[in-house]
């Protein structure tokens, strides 16, 4: 009998977690190399599942993927890590188990930097792999990316007719992490192939159930529920996962009733877990028709709060806009730093950008000294947003603070490593990059959390992005901006730049792009300044010839103060001979030497062309 035709007659048992069962017994490594290393111990839990009730068990092979291999130097082995994987399951299934091939999702609750091909190409390969030795069916499980299910799936049944169990997972019950309700996700997972739709892990059966009910029954597809045993506890330095397996066998008659008719478990169950399910659906029939209880309507997600201020990419797209980065104290003392800010703000900048603890040095909270500005001196504060220092839940906490405190400007950035700062033993975080941030940002400005949950109200956010020119290939630079643009950036800002070549090629690169650029200028105050940056700072280069320059007045402080102001000038006047946007560096709190500057651009500029709707493209005159 197939598959799907037993699904027919009656409720099916899957298994259970199986790195659940290896982590207890102590194993911290590649769980799949294990096919190769340790056949008997893999083969044995799978028997303990079959004999705790499972009609059917999947591969060792969630991890089996060319990607997630080369974390451990694995890559060369996915095609035998996986055949090994099925020989093992079909060495312990008897002769009406069903043995599913196993396929994880790549980005998993994370988001990572491989590309759709990347993903399809990885996807592929174990695919093959699967399909050969012969399996009964596919289940492509823990998927927190819709697209990414789809885009597999779909792969998947152009090479197939058997069965395909998809099933997705969930930061909160009954919502993707796009916003996309549960019930409409698997109605897409239909439409697009899956014989068997339905979610796995994240949740315990209290929530999953929760997720399920007001998911229709379908003729064309069944239903699949896999949860977690429940949340994990931290004992000891383990994760431990705590709740008793009687409980599974109170709630199988509950997925029964909502339904499902593949029931398994996911991280933390065990044969005893699955034990207890097939105990709970003993004798019990398929439910053929279920009522849908109408839940209450989402909460309704208001409008952005609104604004006096005119956004920086409109005010850089209609005439010259000036911003100026002075960044937090290191210290706690901030008298001299606010005179600082009132003397930029009297000189006529546009916003104050506020680095988020650059070069991975400590200093005052950005959002601290953003608010201070704004309440004290009445200037926009442009605040920098790094993924090194906060994990997922803090990056969203900061997001939700800035939104209330009405700060709507942010440069969305990757940060410096830990490692180059004051605290090199510091650990950097990384859990999105800054292209995900971009798309965290904007998701905001739907009204959505990064897991979909409904935050009652739109952001307003504005989104500036970072973009080094100082690189060998200028033209895979102009790629990772157009990537960020289409991920939402509306404006970027760019390392410091010291040579006027480099602005007029940069403005040639990027004259098909209508997102408008600001052009960083940071003058030097010294030949070791000059050195330091070239030198030892990531993403800055200077020519020869400024360094020379410096190099031939080092003996005078006054004289290089004058050349490092004479080259930004000459920056200066190049950069607004192509853009609109200029973005002045302070070096060393010295606001003094970036007035001077701002009053030379002005200069240049007259006032009017800062009023004026100019006519040319957004970034070239």
């Amino acid at each position: 009998m197939s598959l799907l035709s037993a699904l027919e007659e009656r409720i099916l048992i899957g298994d259970g977690a199986m790195g659940t069962l290896l982590y207890s017994y102590g194993v911290d490594r590649c769980f799949e190399e294990l096919n190769l290393t340790h056949e008997e111990q893999i083969t044995r839990i799978h028997r303990s599942y079959i004999e705790a009730g499972s009609d059917l068990i999947q591969t060792n092979t969630y991890g089996a993927n060319y990607i997630k291999l080369a974390r451990y130097g694995l890559e060369d082995q996915v095609k035998k890590i996986n055949t090994k994987a099925v020989e093992l399951a079909r060495k312990a299934a008897k002769k009406d188990t069903f043995v599913l091939g196993t396929i994880g999702g790549i980005h998993g609750a994370q988001a990572l930097n491989d590309t759709k091909e990347e993903i399809k190409r990885s996807f592929r390969e174990q695919l093959y792999c699967l399909l050969l030795e012969g399996v009964d069916g596919l289940i492509l499980e823990t998927y927190y990316n819709l697209d990414e299910l789809l885009t597999v799936l779909e792969i998947a049944r152009e090479e197939t007719t058997i069965p395909i169990i998809t099933n997705v997972s969930m930061h909160v019950p009954g919502i993707l992490e796009n916003g996309i309700q549960l019930k409409d996700a698997l109605q897409r997972l239909e439409d697009t192939g899956s014989s068997i739709v339905g979610v796995n892990c994240h949740l315990g059966p209290f929530h999953m159930l929760q997720s399920l009910k007001d998911v229709p029954l379908s003729d064309k597809t069944f239903l699949a529920a896999y949860p977690n045993a429940s949340l994990p506890a931290y004992h000891e330095g383990k994760l431990v996962y705590e709740n008793k397996p009687d409980y599974f066998t109170r709630c199988a008659e509950d997925f029964r009733n909502e339904g499902v008719r593949l029931l398994g478990g996911c991280c933390g169950t065990t044969p005893e877990h699955i034990k207890g399910l097939a105990q709970g659906v003993r004798n019990l029939k398929p439910l053929t028709e279920k009522k849908i209880i109408r839940k209450p309507s989402p909460i309704e997600v208001t409008r952005n709060q609104t604004t006096k201020e005119t956004p920086l990419v409109d005010i850089v797209k209609k005439r010259h806009s000036i911003i100026v980065e002075l960044d937090a104290p290191k210290h706690l003392q901030t008298d001299a730093y606010m005179e600082g800010v009132k003397a930029l703000k009297k000189a006529g900048v546009d916003a104050i950008t506020l680095a988020d603890n650059s070069l991975a040095s400590p200093r005052i909270s950005n959002i601290a000294i953003a608010e201070k500005i704004k309440q004290e001196v009445g200037l926009r504060p442009l605040v920098h947003l790094t993924c090194r220092d906060r994990n997922l839940i803090g990056l969203q906490s900061h997001l939700m603070g800035l939104d209330t405190l009405g700060i709507h400007e942010i440069l969305a950035i990757t940060g410096d490593p830990t490692k180059i700062g004051d605290f090199p033993g510091a650990t950097s975080v990384f859990d999105v990059t800054s292209f995900d941030l971009i798309k965290l940002i904007k998701q905001f400005n739907k009204g959505l959390s990064f897991s979909g949950n409904s935050l009652r109200r739109k952001t307003s956010f504005k989104v500036g992005a970072a973009f080094n020119p100082n690189v060998a290939h200028l033209d895979k630079a102009v790629k990772r901006m157009e990537k960020k643009i289409s991920y939402g950036a509306d404006y970027f800002l760019t390392q410091p730049i010291f040579n006027k070549e480099q602005i007029i090629q940069l403005h040639e690169a990027t004259a098909h792009i209508q997102t408008p650029i600001y052009i960083g200028i940071m003058p030097l105050t010294s030949t070791r300044n000059a050195e330091f940056l070239h030198n030892e700072v990531p993403g800055i280069k200077l020519n020869h010839n400024v360094r020379d320059r410096m190099r031939f007045v080092s003996n005078d402080r006054d004289k290089s103060i004058e050349q490092g102001i004479s080259i930004a000038k000459e920056l200066i006047d190049v950069s607004l001979r192509y853009f609109h946007g200029i973005y002045l560096i302070t070096p060393f709190a010295r606001y003094d030497m970036i007035i001077r500057l701002i009053e030379y651009i002005q200069e240049k500029v007259p006032k009017s062309n800062f009023e004026e709707v100019l006519s040319a493209t957004p970034h070239s005159l």
